[in-house]
This record gives structure tokens, sequence and C-alpha cells, in this order.
């Protein structure tokens, strides 16, 4: 519990200013996270860091990842966009099983296609909504942060009835309504103070909370179901207490997404 603590005090001291500079900063740092991610993913899947496969799943993270305003940027004459690029990677991951031999399947390829896009398109809506509306980001900090460290001492404390043992056996009801509740509380009360979204009343956006609050715990549920399957208990140890990357924005990747295509930015 300490070390979970510190390392956590840690982490926040060094990943706020990134997100209150934004930009370039930003985008660097969560380009290098989604990097971790992947190599994450290859390391549960036993599969080499140093590997074709390894190269064009980070190079197609990095593509996933980049913001609107980088493409936009480009000269309009280019032959290559977003789009075009991910496929081309895919192409080529795809090639690759024939090229091996089936070393690498069609199956780890497919994981391999889903964990790119999974984890490049939820830190690129990390990035979005951070760049569109500075207010509705925090608004869903609140909710993840929330969410996760009161489902946590709810839990503990008063946990009693298991939510999805065989996915995640420490994760109770109990916790998973305490946080919900607790989350609810404070993200529409932040959202009703600062008024980023007048569009919605009072009984749409304790709704739309409680979804990404629900969102949010699936989000760490669903990394929880890759850890059974590949039978570890962490992600990664780069988070003395936390685990890796993957463990600890696994909520991140499904709530910010959400939070952009439900109009909240």
């Amino acid at each position: 519990m300490k070390t979970r603590v510190i390392t956590g005090i840690i982490a926040l001291i060094i990943f706020i200013p990134f997100v209150v500079i934004g930009g370039i900063p930003l985008t660097l740092l969560v380009s290098l996270l989604g990097l971790i991610a992947v190599g994450e993913l290859l390391f549960m899947k036993k599969r080499l860091l140093v590997s074709f496969e390894a190269l064009i799943s980070f190079l197609a993270v990095i593509v996933t990842i980049l913001p609107n305003a980088f493409w936009a940027s480009l000269p309009a004459q280019m032959f290559f966009n977003k789009k075009s690029l991910i496929y081309f990677f895919i192409l080529l991951i795809l090639i690759v099983t024939v090229l091996s031999n089936n070393k690498l399947t069609f199956d780890d390829a497919g994981s391999l296609v889903l964990g790119v896009l999974y984890i490049g398109f939820g830190f690129h809506f990390f990035l979005q909504a951070r760049a569109e509306e500075w207010l509705a980001f925090v608004f869903g900090l609140i909710i993840v942060w929330l969410t996760d460290s009161f489902a946590y001492i709810v839990g503990r404390k008063f946990g009693k009835h298991k939510l999805i043992p065989r996915i995640s056996p420490n994760k109770t009801w109990e916790g998973s309504i305490g946080g919900t509740l607790i989350a609810t509380i404070a993200a529409v009360s932040f959202a009703l103070v600062t008024n980023f979204a007048p569009e919605f009343n009072l009984f749409e956006l304790i709704i739309v909370t409680v979804l990404l609050s629900i969102a949010g715990q699936f989000g760490d549920l669903i990394e929880s179901a890759f850890k059974r399957f590949y039978g570890v208990k962490d992600s990664g140890n780069m988070l003395p207490g936390h685990g890796g990357i993957l463990d600890r924005f696994d909520s991140m990747l499904v709530v910010m997404p959400l939070l952009v295509l439900m109009g909240l930015t």
C-alpha cells in the first residue's frame, strides 16, 4: 500500500505538468506511453520486442496516436494519410504471418492489430480531449481517478460481494458502486461549477457521468481479462505497486474516447 501511494504521488508530480502544458510536450509523453503499452502487450504475448512485427506495431501505434492537427499540417498533395498508413501497417503484419511460416499466426496478428488500435485510439482521444476542451478533460480525469481510488478504498473496507471473480477476484460490487457514487458527486459538482457543458442539464450530466464511470471500470476489467488470459499479474513493472502503463491507463483508454464521442469536448 505504501509503495502504491508513493509511486502514485511521484507519477502525478511528473505527469500533471505535461497535462497542464499540453501541446507537443504532452504529445511526446503520450506517444512514449503508447510505445511502452504496446511493448507490454508484446511482453504478455511473449513476443520479442526486437522483431519485425514489433517494429510495425510501434510505428502503427504512433501513427494512430498523433493528433489530427499533425496530419492537417502536412501538405495536401502527400500521397499518404493516417487511414492509409494504418491500413498499410495492418497489411504488413498480415504479410509477416506468411513470411514467418505461421510463426506469427493469424491469431497473433489479430491481437496485435486490435491492441494497437485499442491503445492508439485511446491515447489519441486523450490528446484530442485535452486539446479541444480543457475543463471536459479534467472532468474525465476526475471520473477516472475518483472511481478507481474509491472503488479500491470502499471495496477494501466494505466489499463482500465479488463483482466478476474469474476476471478480477479483488473487485466487489460495493467498491464498484461506491467508486461510481463518489466520482459522480464530485464530477457533476465540477461540471455545474465550471459550466463547461451548458447543453447538458443536471439529469443528463448525472447519467453521462455514471456511464463514463462504469465504462472506466470496464476498461479496468478489460485489462484484467488480458492479464488472466496471458497468465500475468501485471502488464509490466514500470510503476511499483501499480504495475505497467496499461494497468494505470486502462480506464482512460475507454473513458477519453467516449468523452469525445458523447460530445462533451
